[in-house]
């Protein structure tokens, strides 16, 4: 085999496995998910689902987000978001819940985020919606199944549990708020921490300005590992490149 065609083949290689190496993190993190992932039971969580748009060819058009029913919220309100409008579906229960000595026979079921004509998040875009949740139930963790909804009359459900995605990790996982179980370390999750629906007090403050430090960083990290790995591809394509085009000795 002549030393071109092995310079070739390797050149092709390494094009490949760099692509791999670059598409793997950014296809992990392109699920829609909840921060903070953690709440206290009894508080007033607000939540903000993260939507990232994966297709190539629609954007993300509507956000339906599922609400437990055996651990129910009685209180969900919902943050304005400019050329969205958000609504929040009740209804009644499969069966009435005491929470906080009240029986709840009706609550909420669903927030739905629809894009307005002509708006939508295109690709390489994401877009952020708030909610305040609450009381948070004593309970394990709320999974919040989503369905995505895209332009072109696609949709996607992230409606695996944790346990589901466990047993078979191809699943698109739901998001999840833990409350008294801790989240999996190195999952879906990110910045960890609870805010309160009640004005901020410094202390509250901090934490979440932490918190979001926390995920940004993550966010820069990821960033500076893919710049790395592109980086190192290049500079070894180009160190083949000159090899190949040195004269041979005699």
């Amino acid at each position: 085999m002549s030393r071109k065609t092995t310079l070739r083949r390797a050149l092709v290689g390494l094009a490949a496995g760099a692509a791999l190496a670059v598409s793997a993190p950014l296809a992990a993190s392109a699920h829609v998910t909840v921060n903070p992932d953690t709440a206290t039971p009894g508080s007033y969580a607000t939540v903000n689902f993260r939507v990232p748009t994966e297709s190539e060819t629609a954007s993300t058009v509507k956000l339906e987000v599922t609400l437990p029913t055996d651990t129910p919220l009685s209180a969900v309100l919902v943050q304005p978001v400019p050329g969205w409008t958000a609504t929040v579906e009740k209804g009644a229960l499969p069966v009435p819940v005491e929470v906080d000595g009240n029986t709840l026979t009706d609550a909420a079921l669903k927030i739905v985020w629809q894009a307005d004509p002509g708006v939508g998040i295109g690709q390489d875009q994401f877009q952020v919606f708030s909610a305040v949740l609450g009381p948070v139930p004593d309970t394990g963790h709320l999974v919040l199944p989503a369905a995505q909804s895209y332009s072109d009359g696609t949709v996607v459900d992230w409606a695996a549990t944790p346990d589901e995605v466990a047993a078979d990790d191809t699943l698109e996982p739901a998001p999840v708020l833990y409350v008294n179980d801790a989240p999996p370390s190195g999952g879906h999750g990110h910045s960890h921490g609870t805010a309160s629906a009640e004005p901020a007090t410094d202390d509250s403050t901090m934490a979440t300005a932490s918190a979001a430090a926390s995920d940004d960083s993550s966010g820069v990290a990821l960033g500076l590992s893919i710049a790395a790995l592109v980086v190192a591809a290049a500079g070894a394509v180009l160190g083949a490149l000159a090899f190949a085009r040195r004269p041979k000795r005699g």
